[in-house]
């Protein structure tokens, strides 16, 4: 597969936006995809948010393994960061307030000793498609942000009031100017953080084919019906393996790859394949 070119446009003017807007909140959360946390956090923003409390959200939790989401938290806690599963979809959302609480503190309790009742503003931050805005939506609870399964749907900068002195600001999702691992760009892409028309879908669902049967083969053989091939078979012949168990097949029973691949993708999107972290902690 050529090397993903990945940059919109867009992205520069939502830096900007950023960075105008980072000097009025008092932290910022960070929102990564728990299947992938090394790959869906933006390495530019260590930098752009130098001196702000940062509260790390590895979002889609119900979508990953829960014992590798256990690892991430444990290891991003052993070096000192804020860190907590979610699940834009449901559950509870106690913990992340807990620490949105522990991060603001001293500027309420420096707000609080002027005998001002501070209303806390935070940024929320993290890639194209993460779930900014249904993170957002949960803990308003109510819709109140724009949200989309695809990357891209918020395009500029929105304040919604989440309690009587909380507000969080929903920003569009930033990706980085170059990546040089292409391996990370592929599992950005088959989480759905890159746009699927600027890439080969069938090549990129043979991957995602192959990526899954090397971390869950019998999750993958089960869904697709992949019963009679080896684990190291090509994503070609996984793809046209899956065409013909699950009978996506054209006139004279051809492999329908096309609609196969946005199959594949779709359905592992949705965590119908299972539940599988793509990247584990280093150790």
């Amino acid at each position: 597969m050529p090397d993903i070119n990945w940059y919109p446009g867009h992205m520069a003017r939502s830096r900007r936006l950023l960075m105008g807007q980072l000097r009025s909140v008092d932290a910022v959360i960070e929102l990564c995809d728990a299947r992938a946390p090394i790959s869906t956090r933006n390495p530019d923003l260590n930098a752009l948010v130098r001196g702000k409390a940062r509260v790390l959200v590895l979002n889609k939790a119900d979508l990953a393994s829960q014992a590798a989401t256990a690892a991430w938290l444990a290891h991003y806690r052993g070096r000192g960061l804020a860190a907590a599963r979610f699940q834009s979809t449901g559950g509870k959302t106690g913990e992340i307030l807990e620490l949105i609480q522990q991060a603001v503190r001293p500027a309420v309790q420096r707000m609080e000793a002027r005998g001002v009742k501070k209303t806390v503003r935070l940024m929320v931050l993290g890639i194209p498609n993460v779930g900014k805005s249904t993170f957002i939506n949960r803990l308003n609870g109510q819709a109140v942000a724009k949200t989309a399964d695809r990357p891209g749907v918020t395009r500029s900068n929105q304040w919604v009031k989440v309690g009587p002195y909380l507000e969080l600001l929903d920003t569009p999702g930033m990706l980085w100017p170059k990546l040089e691992d292409q391996a990370a760009a592929r599992t950005l892409a088959f989480l759905g953080s890159i746009r699927d028309q600027i890439m080969d879908g069938e090549e990129l669902a043979g991957q995602l084919l192959q990526r899954l049967m090397e971390l869950a083969p019998e999750q993958t053989r089960a869904r697709f019906k992949l019963e009679e091939i080896q684990e190291e078979a090509p994503g070609y012949e996984l793809l046209e393996m899956a065409c013909r168990g699950r009978g996506w097949l054209m006139s004279g029973g051809r492999p329908d790859v096309q609609r196969a691949a946005a199959l594949v993708l779709d359905e592992f999107r949705g965590g119908k394949v299972g539940r599988i972290t793509l990247e584990l902690p280093p150790k």
